[in-house]
C-alpha cells in the first residue's frame, strides 16, 4: 500500500494527494514516461516564439542503416543533458532529429536486403514492387530506376529509424519528434539541389576537368576529407633514365608501373648533384620518352636519389608539380584500376610500343610486376628492390589504395585555393565558441592544410543528382560552359530520367537536345545543410529566422574536418553567417583496452543490453560523467554508480515525502520559517550548489555540474537526513519541525530539478509523486531569495557535526553494538571554530547519536570523539 499525505498542487495552489510508492523502482519508468512526454507534448517547440527566446541545436543525424553502438548513447545523452538544462532555464527548445540514409551504407542495405540495383537511366515504375526474395548473386538482382530506389530506401529506413527512435526514447532524449528528417527524403534534396544552384549562380561552385582522386572499386571521385592513410608495404626501386651523353640519372620510386606516364624528372633547386641537369632532357627506360629536368622546392634531397620523377599521376605531390611547372598530362591508368588499353601517342618507338602492350589491361599491381621484371631485363633496375613501410592513401570506406585521375567534376570553393577565403573560414570559426576550445586547432588547421576546393560530386547512382542539364549541338557534343537550369520550385529534380527544362525526353542523347549530369552530390554536401534542412532555409523563412544561427552544434571530434567544415563553408556562402554559435564536440569510446570502439575491430557493446540490465539513467549517468572533448572508457562500474544514485534518488524521496515534506514547505522567497542553524547551514550549500552547477552548465561543462550536484546530494542523504529524523517527527516541538520540513522539502524540490538533465526518469517519477506537471517543465533552481536567507550561515556546520556523528557510531561499531545504543556520555575534541559550529547543532547530533551527556573541548587536531561511555545491554 501507498502512504497518501496531504500537499499542495502547483497550478492553483488547492490542495492534492502526494502519493509515495512502497516500493520504489527503477524498472518500467522508460517505456512510462516517454510515452507520457510524447503524449503530452512535453518536449515539443513552439513556434510562436521569438529568436532570443529559442535555443536551436542541429542534431547529428545518425545513419539509421548502420549498426547501433555505445557510442550513440554516449553523445546522444551529452546533448540532451545541454537541451534539458537550456528548456529549465526557459528556453524554447527547437531539437529535432534527422536520419543520415543518403550513402554508401544506405545504398548496400537496400540492394542487399531486396536484391535490386540502381540505374538512373531506366524508367521510373509506378507499380514496382521488388523481389519477395532477393537474389543470392548480384547479377540477378532487378536493376530500378532512381526514383524506384529512393521509394524503397524510405521504405526500409521507417523499419531502421523505428529501431533508433526506440533506443533514443528508452534513453530519455528530448527530442521534439514531430521534427524528423531523411537526407534523402523530398525536402532535404530540394534543399540540396536548391543550395548548390545557389552556389553555382554565385560562383561558389564549379565544373573542372583536373586530376581527380579516385576509388577505383567504388569507381567514384573521393573528396580531401575522406581520405585516410593507412600503412601499407611496398618497396623502392633504384631505375636508371639516360642523359644524351650516356650518363645514368638514377631515381627511386615505389611506383615503376607508371614509368610510361613520367612527365618530367625534379630535383630541390639547392641540389648540386643536379643543378647541372636543369634544363636538360633525359629518356625514360623501356619507354623512350624524353622528359626535361625541373626544378622545385618540394623535391627532397634527403629522399632516395634526391632526384624523382614526376608521374601523371602518381599522388597528390605529382599534382602540385603537374600544376606549378606547367607539365603535359600522359595519363595512363584508367577509372578501373588498369593500364589503358590503347598504346599512347608518347609512345612511338617499336621497342617502346611493345613494352606499353605488355602492360596494357593489366592491374597496377600486375603491371608492376611487369615492369620490374622488363628492366632487370634491360639492366635499369639498380639491384633489387628494397622493402619499406609506408602511408598509402585510401578512401576511408575503400580497400584498395586510391589513383589519381583526370576527369570533369563539380567543385564547391573552400578556401583551399583562395587566400582570401581561407582566412575568412578561419574567422568564420572565431565566431563559433568551441566546447573544448582547444578543439578549434582543429578546425583552423584543417583549412591550412587544404590544397584544393571541395569535390562534391560522385559517380554513383544512388544519392541527391547533380541539378544540371547540358545542351548539345548539331554534332551531339555537350556545352558544359552553359548548363540548363532547373526552376527553384521543381526542385528537386533528376536530371537522368527528367528532361531539361524546354526540351522533350525525346531529344535527350540527340544532336540538338541535351544530357542530363549522371552524377551525384557528395553525402557532405547535403548533411553539411543539415541547419538550412530542418530550419525550414528557402522553404519557411518565419521559422528560419526563429532558429539560425543554431546555438549548438553537437559532434565527435572524428568529422569536425568534414561535418563541421563543410557546414560552415555553406553557411558562409549561403547565409553569410557561421552556422551556429556553439559546437560542443564529444570523444570517442574505448575499449578496457583504451582502444576505439568500432564495427569493424569487433569491440563494439549492443546498446539495448546496457539499457535493459542497468536502466537508462545509469547510463546516462556514465555519458554525463565525462566532459566534452574526451575519450572515455566503457565502463559497466560507472553505470552501476549511476544505477545506485537513481535508486538512492528514489528512496531518499520516498524517506523525505514519508516524513512529512510538502509543496507547501518548499521556501525559496518566504525562509522565515527555517531557523535551525543545521537547516541554514544545508541550505547555504545548496545555494552554492545550485549557483556552481548553473555557472557550469553555461560553460558547456556539464560534467561538473553533475559531480556538484552528486557530491552535496550524497551529503544531504547520508549526513543531514541522518542528523535530523527526531527534529522531523516532532521531537524538537512544532517550531522546530517546521524548520526541518521546510528545508528537506526545499532541498528535495532543488535536487529534482539539478538532476533532472541527468536521471530524467528518477526525478520525473519523484515529481510525480507530490508535484503536478512535469520537473522538466519546472524551471532551473532559483536561489536568490535563499541566498539573503542564507547569507550569515555558517555551511561548515553540517560537515563537522556530521563527523562527530560518525565518531560517535564508529565507537559504537568497535563495540560491537547496536547503532540505537545509547551513549551516556562522550567528548568531541576540535579547534575553536569547530567547537563553534558543534554547539549550533548539538541538539540534533545528540538527537542522532542518542548521546544524553556530550562534552565538547577545544583542541588542536582533527575532530576526535573519546571517552565514549555506553549503556549497559538491557538484561
Amino acid at each position: 500500500m501507498a502512504e497518501h499525505i496531504p500537499g499542495t498542487d502547483t497550478p492553483d495552489n488547492e490542495p492534492t494527494t502526494v502519493t509515495v510508492p512502497d516500493k520504489p523502482a527503477l524498472e518500467g519508468l522508460e517505456e512510462k514516461l516517454s510515452r507520457r512526454w510524447r503524449e503530452e507534448g512535453t518536449y515539443s517547440f513552439n513556434e510562436d516564439t521569438v529568436r532570443d527566446e529559442v535555443y536551436s541545436i542541429d542534431t547529428p543525424p545518425p545513419t539509421a542503416s548502420g549498426s547501433l553502438h555505445v557510442g550513440h548513447m554516449f553523445s546522444y545523452t551529452q546533448t540532451d543533458v545541454m537541451a534539458r538544462y537550456q528548456r529549465m532555464t526557459g528556453k524554447n527548445v527547437f531539437y529535432p532529429m534527422g536520419w543520415d540514409d543518403n550513402g554508401l551504407p544506405t545504398e548496400r542495405r537496400v540492394q542487399n536486403y531486396y536484391g535490386v540495383r540502381c540505374d538512373p537511366t531506366k524508367p521510373y515504375d509506378a507499380d514496382y514492387r521488388p523481389p519477395a526474395k532477393a537474389a543470392k548473386n548480384q547479377r540477378d538482382f532487378d536493376v530500378i530506376s532512381r526514383r524506384n530506389f529512393i521509394e524503397l530506401c524510405e521504405e526500409l529506413a521507417v523499419e531502421d529509424e523505428k529501431v533508433f527512435e526506440d533506443l533514443f526514447s528508452t534513453l530519455g532524449l528530448s527530442v521534439d519528434w514531430t521534427r524528423t528528417y531523411r537526407t534523402i527524403d523530398d525536402h532535404s534534396r530540394a534543399v540540396s539541389q536548391r543550395a548548390f544552384l545557389d552556389n553555382l549562380r554565385a560562383g561558389d561552385a564549379y565544373m573542372a576537368e583536373a586530376p581527380t582522386l579516385w576509388d577505383v572499386t567504388f569507381r567514384t571521385a573521393v573528396a580531401q576529407a575522406e581520405l585516410e592513410d593507412r600503412e601499407q608495404p611496398g618497396a623502392y626501386h633504384r631505375i636508371s633514365f639516360h642523359a644524351p651523353d650516356g650518363e645514368k640519372i638514377f631515381i627511386e620510386t615505389t611506383r615503376p608501373e607508371l614509368l610510361p606516364a613520367c612527365v618530367a624528372l625534379v630535383a630541390h633547386p639547392d641540389d648540386e648533384r643536379y643543378q647541372r641537369l636543369f634544363g636538360t632532357t633525359v629518356k625514360s627506360p623501356l619507354f623512350d620518352v624524353e622528359v626535361e629536368v625541373k626544378a622545385h622546392p618540394l623535391a627532397k634531397p634527403d629522399k632516395g636519389s634526391g632526384i624523382a620523377m614526376i608521374c601523371t599521376f602518381g599522388d597528390l605531390t605529382d599534382v602540385t608539380w603537374w600544376r606549378e611547372l606547367n607539365l603535359p598530362t600522359r595519363a595512363v591508368i584508367g577509372r578501373d584500376g588498369r593500364i589503358l588499353a590503347d598504346t599512347p601517342e608518347w609512345i612511338t618507338t617499336d621497342t617502346a610500343k611493345e613494352n606499353y602492350a605488355a602492360l596494357a589491361t593489366k592491374t597496377v599491381f600486375s603491371a608492376k610486376e611487369t615492369v620490374v621484371e622488363m628492366l632487370r631485363e634491360s639492366g635499369d633496375l639498380d639491384g633489387e628492390p628494397k622493402k619499406i613501410t609506408h602511408p598509402v592513401n585510401f578512401f576511408e570506406k575503400g580497400d584498395k589504395p586510391l589513383e589519381v585521375v583526370t576527369s570533369r567534376q563539380w567543385y564547391i570553393r573552400n578556401g583551399g585555393r583562395d587566400e582570401e577565403r581561407r582566412e575568412r573560414l578561419i574567422n568564420r570559426g572565431k565566431e563559433i565558441d568551441f566546447h573544448p576550445a582547444f578543439m578549434r586547432s582543429r578546425y583552423e588547421n584543417w583549412i591550412e592544410g587544404l590544397n584544393g576546393d571541395w569535390l562534391v560530386s560522385r559517380q554513383r547512382f544512388f544519392g541527391v543528382p547533380v541539378p544540371v542539364w547540358y545542351p548539345l549541338d548539331a554534332s551531339g557534343n555537350p556545352d558544359y560552359d552553359n548548363p540548363v537550369l532547373p526552376e527553384s520550385a521543381s526542385l528537386p529534380v533528376d536530371p537522368a530520367a527528367e528532361p531539361a527544362p524546354g526540351y522533350e525526353e525525346s531529344q535527350r542523347n540527340a544532336p540538338g537536345g541535351f544530357i542530363g549530369d549522371a552524377d551525384v552530390l557528395d553525402t557532405w554536401a547535403t548533411s553539411s545543410l543539415t541547419p538550412q534542412i530542418v530550419g525550414g532555409w528557402s522553404v519557411d523563412e518565419d521559422l528560419f529566422a526563429k532558429v539560425f544561427p543554431f546555438d549548438l552544434r553537437p559532434q565527435g571530434h572524428d568529422i569536425i574536418r568534414t561535418w563541421l567544415f563543410s557546414s560552415v563553408v555553406r553557411a558562409d556562402a549561403l547565409n553569410a553567417a557561421a552556422p551556429w554559435k556553439h559546437a560542443a564536440i564529444s570523444g570517442w569510446i574505448l575499449d578496457p583496452d583504451r582502444k576505439k570502439m568500432s564495427k569493424s575491430k569487433g569491440n563494439v557493446v549492443v546498446p539495448t543490453d546496457v539499457l535493459n540490465e542497468y536502466g537508462s539513467d545509469a547510463v546516462r549517468y556514465w555519458a554525463a560523467s565525462a566532459k566534452l572533448g574526451a575519450d572515455t572508457a566503457y565502463e559497466i562500474a560507472q553505470m552501476k554508480i549511476g544505477r545506485r544514485l537513481a535508486i538512492k534518488l528514489l528512496n531518499a524521496s520516498k524517506f523525505v515525502l514519508n516524513l512529512g515534506a510538502t509543496e507547501k514547505n518548499v521556501a525559496l522567497d518566504d525562509t522565515s520559517v527555517i531557523t535551525n542553524a543545521l537547516d541554514l547551514a544545508l541550505l547555504a550549500q545548496l545555494t552554492d550548489v545550485v549557483k556552481a552547477s548553473s555557472s557550469a552548465f553555461e560553460r558547456y561543462d556539464y560534467a561538473k555540474a553533475l559531480q556538484l550536484t552528486e557530491s552535496f546530494f550524497w551529503s544531504f542523504t547520508d549526513d543531514y537526513v541522518e542528523l535530523i529524523k527526531d527534529r522531523a517527527y516532532g521531537a524538537a516541538g512544532e517550531a522546530e519541525q517546521a524548520s526541518v520540513l521546510a528545508t528537506l522539502a526545499t532541498t528535495l524540490d532543488s535536487l529534482l530539478r539539478l538532476f533532472a538533465p541527468f536521471l530524467p526518469f528518477a526525478t520525473e517519477e519523484v515529481w510525480g509523486w507530490w508535484r503536478a506537471g512535469s520537473v522538466h517543465r519546472a524551471p532551473w533552481p532559483n536561489v536568490d531569495g535563499l541566498s539573503t536567507a542564507v547569507a550569515d550561515a555558517d555551511a561548515g556546520i553540517l560537515g563537522t557535526v556530521a563527523a562527530a556523528l560518525g565518531g560517535i557510531r564508529k565507537a559504537k561499531s568497535e563495540a560491537k553494538v547496536k547503532q540505537r545504543t545509547e551513549v551516556l556520555k562522550a567528548t568531541v575534541t576540535a579547534p575553536e571554530g569547530a567547537v563553534a559550529r558543534l554547539r549550533a547543532g548539538s541538539a540534533d547530533l545528540k538527537a542522532a547519536g542518542n548521546v544524553r551527556e556530550l562534552n565538547l573541548a577545544v583542541g588542536d587536531g582533527e575532530l576526535a570523539v573519546s571517552d565514549v561511555e555506553l549503556a549497559p545491554p538491557a538484561e
